[in-house]
């Protein structure tokens, strides 16, 4: 445990409502940025992709299911991998059973991968998830998108992931992309987030972010070192 200040409760009070004034500033600051983000302009899109689904061959519009706005989560799980990327697995747990809740404000929330259907549905099935998982296999989705990159380009570093060149560790990358449909049916592109940017979708991070230890991963390797499967930290 870190070293600890300790004061009498009164103190701690004054300690506290100083504390407080930020965080009261940061909450408006943060409302003024996602008012921004909704003021985006959009793309729209005219390349047609296709999806394999429980139901078939589907459309990207047809992800909507009926809903004005979709969210999709790039999860890594490329077609030759043996289970999901375990980082994504965690954030997937924090989104599991909100899905309902974003669908009565028009929201569709899908997770994307290049896996096959079988192995995506192998795997949802051991983690016990519900949300709408498909795969992209053939199309351009996850290039396109910025979440998958040619193995070939890597080793020189020569790959876009958010918004820079920049290395990467793998041929597959995590992100968030927002799309949104009008009545004629034309899909189109508002917003996307990569790698820190995700933070704000991660619940249990912004729970170790108040306890005293923080996220405690310091000293690990990599930050995420520590995160496993949920079905494997009794290992």
């Amino acid at each position: 445990m870190p070293s600890a200040n300790i004061v009498a409760r009164e103190a701690w009070l004054v300690a506290r409502k100083e504390l407080l004034a930020k965080e009261k500033a940061f909450t408006r600051a943060r409302d003024g940025l996602a008012a921004e983000r909704r003021k985006m302009p959009w793309v729209k899109l005219d390349k047609d992709y296709a999806f394999d689904t429980p139901d078939g061959r589907r459309a990207l519009r047809d992800l909507f299911a009926g809903r004005g706005q979709l969210v999709i989560y790039h999860f890594m799980y490329g077609p030759d991998w043996k289970q999901g990327c375990k980082s994504c697995s965690f954030w997937a747990d924090n989104f599991e059973r909100i899905v309902p809740h974003l669908g009565a404000r028009d929201v569709t929330l899908v997770a994307v991968s290049r896996a096959p259907l079988a192995m995506i549905a192998a795997f949802k099935a051991r983690m016990g998830w519900t949300f709408p998982w498909v795969s992209s296999q053939g199309s351009d989705f996850n290039h396109d998108f910025g979440v998958s990159f040619d193995p070939m380009q890597q080793p020189c570093g020569d790959v876009t992931f958010n918004y820079e060149r920049q290395p990467f560790p793998s041929e597959e990358a995590p992100g968030v992309s927002v799309f949104a449909t009008d009545a004629a049916g034309a899909v189109f592109h508002t917003y996307s987030t990569y790698a820190r940017g995700l933070d704000m979708l991660n619940t249990a991070y912004h729970y170790l972010d108040l306890v005293p230890r923080g996220r405690d991963e310091e000293r690990l390797a990599s930050p995420m070192q520590w995160v496993r499967l949920r079905d494997e930290y009794a290992n």
